[in-house]
């Protein structure tokens, strides 16, 4: 009862603006008090709008209202204070629905502080007092608010569960561990929760290890992307200063063109229009002497006519158009012609310097590491259909119909010289470039065949270092003896265990830098990887043995 009265105390004498208890109460014209500060805020916020009003009832003022000190009030809330009237908890400390209520609050319950594992019951700061300071309770294991903890009651001894069963991964309580898990494996909670403590901290270790990585990978790809860019703008800038450049020479060559055709048109026209007036003169002249003829010849008069013959001008020396040169005007088609020349090979130019550019700045997938097949199903998904290109193919080898099989012949084949033909060693590519991942198959009969991929760019004349599958930094070649295998690179050869079989299984990644061979039979088993990094597309090779009969050919998988 006295409890109530004292929360009736509380609201009675409380601000019903900021909710705790009165200070410097004033009251409104209406009766209602406030403190004086909460009520001027009110107001200065109202200020704007001209009018205030009462925030309990409401009543609407048109001049501020003033306000008096509420003497009563004030001395009543003195002598509150003296017999224990505390501020009214705000309405945020009060349990909501989401919220753990202090299970020992009456009335209107606040919120848990904390939750009691041994008690199973939570408490709001003031009754949490007692766990705090008193020595029995002291013990005892707080946490954070927790609606579950019925949950760590037996259901079958109501008892609290402090013991873990091993076998049935589960918490039951000391009752449990002598009836129902009487044989089972058994250790106290605490027990099990250290154990699973340092698994979790072990895991989190690899975690944050993991997390250390990747942040590294992400630094390195950050690093890269600036690289790129910065490579890219650079090229491009440089392109287009280039690109000027050449656009300018091609404007000053054109202007000169232009005008040493001028010039020579000019010099060729101020000639013909001088030789032009001289007949143009001639004409004037030789008319001239024409009208005065026929005036004579017309004279009627004997003595007249003879008298005025010998006056006549001696007749000029005639200049025949035959004898007149006129500039060809095939000297200018010619320039046109020369200038044609000029934007032809500049167009080979510029084609080839396309292609090239376009080799150069190809499509460069970044991706994250991708896991190798695991399976010959796996492996097919990426399986590559492969055919051989005859203009690669050494004289002594021959192919198939289909192109995809070769087998070297005694006889050597009457094949068209090609520049991309092998001369001298038994060698033929693929016509299919690789990039990607792709799988692909060889089947051989004979002595021994090598499976090989290489850049496009080996050499193929004569029998050097430079053309040799293996032989040098352009190729990789698994060589296939009849009961061993041996691997090849840059001169270096690597000997390779593993079941020997006909057939061998090629897998490329061309992205990730992985190559990898496979004996293939009824099962797959890895015979040798490379790590590397691939810089160009890739070919696939086959290199047979001298020995008229022995035959590679690449499977068709699908």
């Amino acid at each position: 009862m006295a409890q109530q009265e004292n929360q009736r105390d509380r609201e009675r004498f409380c601000c019903s603006i900021c909710l705790d208890p009165l200070k410097d109460p004033v009251t409104t014209g209406c009766g209602h008090s406030y403190c004086l500060s909460c009520i001027n805020t009110h107001w200065d916020k109202k200020e704007e709008r001209g009018s205030y009003s009462c925030p309990q009832c409401r009543q609407t003022f048109t001049q501020r209202p003033v306000l008096v000190k509420n003497t009563m009030l004030a001395d009543s809330l003195e002598e509150l204070k003296k017999t224990g009237l505390q501020a009214a908890p705000a309405d945020h400390c009060y349990a909501g629905p989401e919220d753990v209520a202090c299970d020992f609050c009456t009335g209107r319950k606040l919120k848990a502080l904390k939750s009691c594992l041994v008690c199973l019951a939570s408490y709001c700061e003031k009754h949490l007092q007692s766990h705090l300071q008193s020595p029995p309770w002291k013990k005892h294991k707080l946490v954070e608010p927790s609606e579950k903890l019925q949950e760590n009651i037996c259901s079958r001894h109501n008892e609290v569960m402090k013991m873990f069963c091993r076998t049935d991964q589960q918490c039951i309580c000391y009752l449990c561990s002598m009836v129902e898990h009487k044989d089972h494996d058994t250790v106290p909670a605490v027990a099990e929760r250290i154990l699973r403590q340092r698994e979790l901290g072990l895991r989190r270790q690899t975690i944050q290890q993991r997390v250390q990585d990747t942040e590294k990978d992400v630094k390195l790809l950050q690093q890269e992307e600036k690289a790129v860019n910065g490579s890219a703008d650079k090229a491009v800038e440089d392109s287009e200063k280039i690109f000027t450049e050449l656009i300018r020479l091609l404007e000053k060559r054109s202007s000169d063109v232009k005008q040493q055709i001028r010039f020579q048109q000019e010099t060729e026209v101020s000639q013909v229009r001088e030789l032009q007036e001289r007949l143009e003169q001639e004409i004037t002249e030789l008319k001239k002497q024409d009208r005065e003829l026929k005036q004579l010849l017309d004279t009627e008069d004997h003595n007249q006519f003879l008298h005025n013959y010998p006056s006549l001008s001696p007749l000029s020396e005639s200049t025949h158009s035959s004898s007149i040169r006129i500039p060809p005007l095939r000297n200018f088609e010619d320039v046109t012609a020369a200038v044609s020349q000029v934007r032809g090979r500049l167009q080979d130019i510029l084609s080839e310097t396309e292609t090239e550019t376009l080799q150069i700045v190809s499509p460069v997938e970044v991706l994250l590491p991708q896991p190798e097949p695991e399976t010959r199903t796996d492996f097919l998904k990426y399986s590559q259909e492969i055919t051989l290109d005859p203009n690669t193919a050494h004289r002594g080898m021959l192919l198939s119909k289909g192109r995809r099989k070769v087998k070297y012949m005694r006889k050597k084949q009457t094949y068209s010289n090609h520049p991309d033909r092998f001369t001298d060693l038994p060698q033929v590519l693929s016509r299919e470039s690789l990039t990607g991942r792709c799988y692909w198959e060889v089947e051989m009969v004979g002595h021994g065949a090598g499976v090989a991929v290489t850049y496009k760019n080996i050499s193929r004349a004569g029998d050097s270092l430079e053309c040799g599958f293996g032989k040098n930094d352009k190729s990789w070649m698994l060589f296939c003896h009849v009961n061993r295998y041996h691997f090849d690179y840059n001169s270096i050869r690597t000997p390779v265990s593993g079941p020997v079989s006909s057939r061998v299984g090629v897998y490329l990644d061309h992205s990730a830098g992985v190559l990898s061979f496979y004996s293939v039979s009824d099962t797959m088993t890895l015979l040798h990887r490379v790590q590397t990094t691939f810089t160009q597309p890739l070919y696939a090779g086959v290199w047979v043995c001298y020995s008229p009969g022995d035959t590679a050919e690449f499977c068709k998988l699908k």
